[in-house]
């Protein structure tokens, strides 16, 4: 029995039919023109003409009659034979060109690499399960990369460590003095809006006096490091793991390796160091702005003199809640070196992982350092601090 269903028009340069030898046999046969821009058949078309008649067993191809052929036919055919192999159904490639032939065996022997789309959800206990060993892996990975990290930190202490002393003073530049724009603006803006809110509620207690103490603690004990070591995140460790993720593509990564050259001396330490000597001089600015943009909702709302209201902010401040501001500012500039470092080296050798790479950087490093923080807190509440 053969049925044969021809789906074209007669402007289009190609034709296809779908034939049946035997009752359990389907022959796809194409002719004419195979290229991507002559607006080719849905594969789905060759499956609504199978299904009628008797069940298909094997699946066959006839291109004799093919004049010309590109992508186009490469992307019809793999539609076709994904959909046969889902059903069940064996194919038989014999019937198309060697040289698609050839690049079909390619495509299915190189696996498709990452790149964030969407695929089939295994069912919820399996995907419990690949998160928790997915967790236990980033975990286990993340604490190799810190121990080798202060590795190099002691060879550094004793004269060991290689890299180039430029290298490092570029991207001290880079993480101090051109990020200090968007310092300035975010703490200024976090230092009125914590003025405002504050002034909106001591107004009611006739204490508007205190907006001072409330700017001046906030910012030097939690929201100046904080905010700034976000934005360095964003900033600075979103550009470190696009730089080694990079590197990681174009294999310098591997060539440095290869050279005897240590990458996380090389690469590594240099952006440790420069966010270790930059991120608390950046949070003292940052306190120091935050605390101007509360004295102009102090001076401009409320009425406060500017000597009134700085004396104010000095006798809140002590020492302790400076320094402990300063502490947490190095621990997170270490914290968003070395996760952006690791999820550039993490990285793919593709532009798209590249892209995932920086954007998971700068997520995980914002996670980190808010979890860190709360540790902080519990820690210094029982301390006393």
């Amino acid at each position: 029995m053969t049925r044969a269903s021809r789906m074209t028009t007669v402007e289009r340069p190609w034709t296809l039919q779908v034939e049946r030898p035997t009752p359990e046999v389907a022959c796809v046969a194409l002719t004419g023109a195979w290229r991507k821009e002559d607006r080719l058949p849905d594969p789905s078309e060759v499956w609504r003409e199978i299904q009628v008649g008797p069940p298909v067993h094997r699946l066959t191809f006839d291109t004799s009659h093919v004049a010309d052929w590109d992508s186009g036919l490469i992307t019809f055919a793999i539609k076709v034979l994904e959909e046969a192999r889902a059903r069940g159904i064996a194919s038989d490639r014999a019937g198309l060109p060697d040289g698609a032939q050839r690049l079909l065996h390619l495509a299915e022997a190189v696996p498709e690499r990452q790149t964030g789309r969407a695929r089939a959800r295994p069912p919820w206990l399996a995907r419990i399960g690949a998160r928790a060993t997915a967790g236990w892996v980033e975990t286990a990975a993340g604490l190799a990369f810190l121990g080798e990290g202060m590795l190099a930190l002691g060879a550094l202490l004793r004269g060991r460590a290689r890299f180039r002393m430029i290298d490092l003073l570029v991207v001290i530049q880079d993480c101090g003095p051109r990020a200090l724009g968007i310092v300035s603006l975010i703490s200024f803006l976090i230092g009125l809006i914590l003025a405002f809110v504050g002034a909106v509620q001591l107004q009611q207690f006739g204490a508007s006096i205190f907006v001072a103490n409330l700017v001046a603690v906030a910012m030097t004990r939690e929201i100046g490091c904080i905010m700034t070591a976000i934005v360095m995140a964003g900033r600075t460790g979103a550009a470190f793991a696009a730089q080694l993720g990079t590197m990681n593509t174009n294999q310098e990564i591997d060539a440095l390796s290869t050279m005897g050259i240590s990458p996380m001396e090389f690469l590594v330490l240099p952006r440790m160091l420069a966010l270790i000597v930059m991120m608390p001089l950046l949070t003292i600015y940052a306190d120091l702005v935050g605390i101007l943009g509360g004295a102009v909702v102090g001076m401009g709302m409320l009425g406060l003199g500017p000597v009134e209201y700085f004396e104010q902010t000095r006798g809140a401040v002590s020492l302790t809640s400076f320094f402990i501001g300063v502490s947490k500012s190095a621990v997170f500039g270490v914290l968003v070196a070395l996760v952006g470092c690791l999820r550039g080296m993490q990285s793919g050798r593709s532009a798209a992982a590249v892209g995932l790479a920086a954007t998971s950087a700068v997520v995980t490093s914002i996670v980190l350092i808010i979890v860190i923080d709360g540790i902080f807190a519990v820690v210094l509440n029982v301390l006393h601090l």
